[in-house]
């Protein structure tokens, strides 16, 4: 998983390489999906529940709370991009997750980002598909805040 993420990050730094990480990404989505036998979700949280089982260990991603039709969620495993400020590297490589939720039926928004100073974990929402995620500010679309 180390190793993956490595390499992952290492091309999502690239921005010229934008299309290489989101097809790598898509495809480590694809493979977990078959892997796990994903499903499309019908509830929130079942869509969260899909999301989380994705995942080597559902003790990473701890699923917070559900409010409404939105899952709110966390992301514990260490990422080579702690600390380094680029969320939009962070962006590029929430594809696997955005690619696991097309496939459940929902989206995905990082809200805050371990790339950002100070995060030891991202916080992320899930919303079913066609819900919109326009209230959701993600992390690589704030401005002005301090990350």
């Amino acid at each position: 998983m180390t190793g993956v993420l490595g390499a992952s990050a290492w091309l999502a730094r690239r921005p010229r390489l934008e299309r290489v990480t989101a097809a790598v990404m898509r495809g480590l989505a694809r493979a977990a999906i078959h892997a796990r036998g994903l499903r499309p979700a019908a509830t929130p949280a079942h869509l969260g529940e899909q999301w989380q089982r994705s995942f080597p260990s559902a003790k990473q991603v701890p699923i917070r709370r559900i409010e409404g039709d939105t899952v709110y969620a966390e992301i514990h495993t260490p990422c080579p991009l702690r600390g380094t400020g680029d969320v939009h590297a962070c962006w590029r490589m929430m594809e696997y997750d955005r690619e696991v939720l097309r496939h459940a039926g929902g989206e995905f928004v990082v809200l805050r980002s371990q790339a950002e100073s100070h995060r030891t974990h991202c916080e992320v929402a899930m919303r079913m598909a066609g819900r919109g995620t326009a209230d959701l500010v993600a992390a690589h679309q704030r401005k002005g805040e301090p990350q």
